[in-house]
């Protein structure tokens, strides 16, 4: 697999994210639903969303090496939250350290929405290539 990432302005190199991915002579793509802070019971999560952000990483972590497959290559991460303020404001200690623990160069895109499932927050839904 080839990846080439693509970030034509300048003001991109400030962000967590690249402007496009190209993938080239993949193996394999991983598309993944929306990952949340339920357990492992399928109990959502009360906590706030700084504890359940950490959690929604954990799930998708778990989902994509079990599914065969490397966060490293995550190459589309879309973050959907319940105010994008807070997500800047208590999250971002700890979604940078998970984009630069595993490398990721990813498109992105944020989108603040009015609820999700249940008391969530947070959640992430990643595309990964092998």
């Amino acid at each position: 697999m080839e990846k080439q990432t693509f970030d034509p302005w300048a003001w991109g190199k400030n962000t967590n994210s690249v402007q496009a991915v190209e993938v080239r002579n993949a193996s394999g793509t991983l598309y993944c639903s929306g990952q949340v802070a339920i357990d492992a019971t399928g109990v959502p999560s009360q906590g706030d969303m700084r504890s359940q952000l950490i959690q929604t990483i954990a799930n998708v972590e778990q989902l994509i090496s079990e599914s065969g497959y490397e966060c490293k290559n995550i190459v589309r991460l879309n973050v959907y939250t319940t105010s994008t303020q807070e997500f800047f404001t208590t999250c971002m200690d700890v979604y940078v350290p998970f984009i630069h623990k595993h490398g990721i160069q990813q498109a992105t895109t944020l989108l603040e929405v009015k609820g999700l499932f249940a008391t969530l927050t947070v959640e992430l839904e990643a595309t990964v290539v092998r």
